[in-house]
């Protein structure tokens, strides 16, 4: 990596004790950490000397719009602190946007979280990726959910080696497309339509040209900023090799949503609760995706861009934000979740479109045994609020076995997917038993 090589890099930390072992671990693995300049927002209630207990030299402060920002030295890297009580965080996007403030016109900018790990040389693997790309594209992005790692004793031995792809899970109740990921094989990074909040790494004009969304508080953070990232001309990649690790298994750690409660809100320690933010975020994020009667280029400046239009987007992607409903490809075992060329006729493309739902459903004994016992079959159908069938299923006493010997409570754990040209939404799922000596059981509702 050359001298002019700088990277900004962006972390948003909530109360996590996995930040310094995260600064440590990508400042060790740096190939140039003198061209580095980590910017975190720090939502804590710890004392500033805990940096300087792990080794970082401090080197006074100063005032950046508004915030004050604690610099700190270590392995010849900047790190700038903004440091926030955790009850005045705002959400992951607000911290985000307030890390965004000390960008300095670094060449590069990279997006964490502050639970990750790295691979020797992390920094320039990642420049090297990123300029291989700008032969096909003018802005390209890097992203993806990186493999898991857990941190402990056995942390190198939990570090797993493959790569994934951003696909679609779902469509929310809000109509909010959410994502999972898939493993993928190849020989170079692919094409893609989503992005990962843990890990962006791009040219650093991303930080202006689609800065992140102080009001977007969490959920639907990766949809909106995928489609303004695309709409402003970026071509999202994903990573053929790991770069960096992330730790997902935090049920331990402290999250705002449990931090900012309706509790906290009437003792006066927050002013919002976080469901309160989360429903101004959600309706932002829907204004994004063309489903509000707001114009998205009100949000400036965190509305979407002119280079190339939503329903470009949606071509790309195989979904139609509008009516919630995808291409069969996107939901098939192929997982396709990027479409090159658009469709000659939309009406031919909105026409083999399905709406996809799916439900884990648990089912206690007293739903799925019969009166006499056992059940011989087990019949569930899915019915929208007008009472109209869209979905039926029978299980049968072998199928019924397998599920009970999976499940030592003696509940059953069933997975429903389907497809439907219907765009009603599922209401309720209906259960009942049937055996050979009792005939049918008691019928159970159970909500969507």
């Amino acid at each position: 990596m050359d001298a002019t090589a700088t990277i900004f890099i962006s972390i948003a930390s909530y109360r996590d004790p996995e930040l310094i072992p995260t600064l440590q671990d990508m400042l060790r693995h740096a190939a140039h950490p003198e061209n580095l300049h980590l910017s975190v927002c720090w939502q804590d209630d710890e004392k500033l000397s805990l940096f300087e207990q792990c080794g970082m030299t401090p080197e006074g402060s100063r005032i950046v719009a508004g915030q004050k920002v604690f610099a700190f030295r270590y392995r010849q890297a900047r790190i700038d602190i903004i440091s926030v009580h955790y009850y005045a965080s705002q959400g992951a996007c607000w911290a985000r946007s307030m890390a965004e403030t000390l960008f300095e016109q670094e060449a590069y900018f990279l997006q964490i979280d502050s639970h990750c790990r790295f691979i020797p040389g992390w920094d320039d693997e990642m420049v090297a990726m990123l300029r291989q790309l700008q032969q096909k594209s003018a802005r390209p992005i890097l992203s993806a959910y990186p493999p898991p790692y857990c941190p402990g004793e056995e942390e190198e031995a939990s570090k797993k080696h493959y790569v994934s792809r951003l696909i679609l899970r779902e469509f929310n109740p809000q109509g909010i497309p959410m994502l999972t990921s898939t493993p993928f094989t190849a020989t170079g990074p692919v094409r893609g339509s989503y992005l990962a909040g843990g890990f962006i790494f791009t040219h650093g004009d991303f930080v202006s040209t689609v800065p992140n969304d102080p009001q977007i508080f969490f959920a639907g953070e990766e949809i909106a900023m995928a489609v303004r990232a695309f709409t402003h001309g970026y071509d999202i990649y994903h990573p053929h090799k790991p770069l960096l690790w992330h730790f997902y298994q935090r049920k331990a750690h402290s999250k705002v949503w449990g931090d900012h409660s309706n509790e906290a809100k009437a003792q006066g320690a927050v002013d919002k609760a976080w469901w309160e933010r989360d429903n101004i975020s959600k309706k932002r994020v829907r204004t994004i995706l063309g489903l509000e009667t707001a114009d998205a280029a009100s949000l400036a400046p965190y509305g979407t861009g002119s280079a190339r239009s939503l329903r470009a987007f949606e071509y790309q992607a195989g979904i139609c934000l509008q009516k919630g409903t995808v291409l069969p490809e996107v939901m098939s075992a192929e997982k396709i979740n990027f479409f090159p060329t658009p469709p000659d006729d939309h009406a031919q493309w909105l026409a083999r479109q399905y709406v996809w739902y799916k439900k884990n459903l648990t089912l206690e004994p007293a739903v799925w045994r019969a009166d006499d016992g056992e059940a011989g079959n087990l019949h569930l159908g899915v019915y929208n609020p007008q009472n109209m069938l869209l979905y039926k299923r029978t299980l049968d006493a072998r199928e019924l076995q397998v599920l009970h010997t999976t499940s030592p409570d003696g509940n059953l754990n069933l997975s429903l997917e389907f497809k439907t040209a219907n765009a009603a939404q599922p209401a309720v799922v209906r259960i009942c038993p049937w055996s050979m000596t009792s005939g049918w059981g008691t019928v159970t509702e159970k909500r969507w």
